[in-house]
């Protein structure tokens, strides 16, 4: 090997022609960082805005008397001092723990019959388990109204035709009103989030665990308590606590269906539409927060565990054919999925006879919302703009957050800070967050350490903007989590590639990360459209008389006796919500497709 000066002379010019190439990367990075950590505080902002610094507002006021003066706990004590307020907080843990129970538990039962047998239709009966879903949960309260209220099908032996038929009336009366529908209406509407999560819990038990059990000769019994529990425990576990949230903060059911029996969601409803109290409307917020704040940690300690339990590689279950097994499982879910569509075609049937119960004929006039209260087909449309703005813009800043976490480089504690914010809102009820909206955008002006200060948000308040931003921050979390998920399946390979050509970050999103995640980018955007548009609790304090909208029009045609009215209104909406789905499951199919063609002519 050559050493001599001619050759040290060239090794040092390499030397300095590296160490300058290094240096120039090294200042283009610098550059291109500095600009994502302007983003992510940008994101870390919009965050604050919309969660942190709107929930502070909710506590000072929970904490002031009705004249802005500081009173500590007060109110917290006047409120458990009433035994009428104060029992609504133990009404509203009764419900939410009976509710989860019965929901959960059926649900499992649905999620493994699908999963560890060989029943037919598989499809068809995962497709049924998500119709609740389409229907605001004021709806399912009718729903049960029609089909146990007094005049309710069931109740009244199917309208008195069971008396001529059988001779005897098989009319049943559950007591409708009450802890009994609330149980009843609140487990339907839980029904499809336990079925997701256990049904994927299920999915990613191991198939080599069964395959043990039976060497062992354990009894099916033995194998369920001892492979299949401890399995999906934190699924489980997870889906006890969604459920809890949902049924504890949920609006709608309680309101058709509750009469006497208070629970915290109407009670803050009654405060601040009824009384204009909002003092004790934002004390009773922070009680309804409360309680969804425990689960919400408890859950997510769960889930960190669940994914370090999963992260090895598992053999997916393949069920053997069982001939009475499999027909006693056709026979449970064909059970189900009538419980989920009865409810749903009792509104449809309601919307189209004349005068329930006493006028069956057909009838297109509840329809016609020009006789009754509520808004009408504008408010129908205003939903639909609604919905469509909070997609798209929802969509747009979610997947931009979730990359800048998940793709960004260094910034690690902006990263974590914008994560943490990001899974904030998840715990938040929906009328929370309306009533905290009041008190942040409403005022003209602030007042901070003696000095007014003009509030330059004011002008957002009354319009669709606020109730836009509203359901983009009640949706936030679920939408963030699944970019994140989609993100995270990306490999890293393609920004090394693009760092080393030096090409810049965003021709990357664009080009490459952008469209490749564009499934999960249509699914959070169908997710946003669904439930903005059937969504009570978090738009119920925030809407404007002149951007009236279909689900609060459902309330407010239930309230003032249109039931009929308020079952037309609540198909529009389930048809809506149907159609954009059916719409994305087009489009994914199509990309699908396109995306296996073009595999294949890559492989040619």
């Amino acid at each position: 090997m050559n050493h001599g000066p001619a050759a040290t002379a060239q090794a040092a010019e390499r030397g300095v022609t590296s160490a300058a190439r290094r240096q120039r990367v090294k200042r283009a990075v610098t550059a291109e960082d500095r600009l994502m950590g302007v983003l992510i505080v940008l994101a870390g902002l919009w965050l604050l805005i919309g969660v942190v610094l709107p929930l502070w507002q909710v506590v000072c006021r929970s904490l002031v008397d009705k004249h802005g003066a500081w009173i500590g706990l007060t109110n917290y004590r006047e409120y458990f001092a009433s035994p009428a307020l104060s029992r609504s907080f133990f009404n509203s843990l009764e419900v939410a723990i009976l509710s989860t129970v019965l929901a959960v538990s059926l649900a499992f039962a649905y999620a493994y019959t699908l999963n560890r047998t060989r029943v037919r239709w598989q499809g068809f009966f995962r497709l049924i388990a998500m119709f609740p879903l389409y229907a605001p949960s004021i709806a399912h309260g009718i729903a049960l109204i029609y089909l146990f209220g007094k005049k309710g099908i069931i109740t009244t032996g199917f309208l008195g035709y069971g008396q001529q038929l059988l001779g005897f009336s098989p009319g049943i009366d559950i007591h409708l009103y009450g802890a009994v529908g609330i149980i009843l209406g609140e487990a339907y509407y839980c029904f499809p989030q336990a079925f997701i999560i256990l049904s994927v819990a299920l999915a990613l038990t191991d198939a080599r665990l069964y395959e043990a059990s039976v060497s062992l000769r354990a009894s099916s019994l033995r194998t369920f308590l001892t492979v299949t529990l401890p399995g999906v425990k934190y699924g489980l576990v997870s889906a006890l606590f969604v459920c809890f949230t949902l049924v504890f903060t949920d609006f709608g059911v309680p309101k058709v269906v509750g009469g006497n029996f208070n629970v915290l969601a109407t009670d803050i409803y009654k405060q601040v539409i009824g009384q204009q109290n909002f003092v004790m409307g934002a004390t009773i917020s922070i009680l309804l927060l409360v309680p969804t704040a425990i689960a919400f940690v408890v859950d997510r300690i769960m889930q960190r565990r669940q994914v370090s339990a999963v992260s090895a590689r598992i053999v997916p279950f393949d069920a053997k054919p069982h001939r009475w097994g499999d027909r006693v499982a056709l026979a449970f879910c064909l059970a189900i999925a009538a419980i989920i569509l009865v409810p749903l075609f009792a509104v449809l049937f309601a919307s189209l006879v004349n005068v329930w119960p006493y006028n069956l004929v057909p009838t297109l006039r509840h329809y016609d919302f020009s006789t009754v209260g509520g808004g009408g087909y504008q408010a129908f449309w205003n939903s639909i703009q609604m919905a469509l703005l909070t997609a798209l813009f929802g969509t747009l800043i979610t997947f931009a957050s979730a990359y800048l976490v998940e793709k960004a480089r260094g910034m690690r504690a902006l990263r974590s800070a914008l994560h943490f914010f990001s899974i904030l809102p998840v715990a938040l009820p929906g009328l929370v967050i309306g009533l905290a909206y009041i008190f942040f955008f409403n005022p003209q002006s602030w007042h901070v350490a003696g000095l007014t200060v003009p509030n330059p948000f004011s002008p957002l308040y009354g319009t669709m903007a606020i109730l836009v931003i509203a359901n983009v921050i009640h949706f936030y979390t679920v939408s963030y989590l699944t970019a994140t998920t989609a993100l995270k399946q990306l490999d890293r390979e393609f920004e090394a590639v693009a760092e080393s050509l030096k090409v810049p970050s965003y021709r990357t999103f664009l080009q490459v990360t952008f469209p490749l995640s564009l499934p999960a980018v249509l699914e959070i955007a169908v997710y946003y459209f669904v439930n903005a548009m059937v969504t009570v609790s978090a738009v119920i304090f925030l809407y404007p008389p002149q951007v009236k909208l279909a689900s609060v029009a459902i309330v407010n045609m239930e309230d003032a006796g249109d039931t009929a009215a308020a079952a037309a209104m609540s198909v529009l909406l389930i048809l809506s919500s149907m159609a954009v789905r059916a719409l994305y499951g087009i489009l994914t199919r199509t990309l699908y497709s396109r995306t296996q063609a073009w595999r294949i002519r890559q492989e040619v």
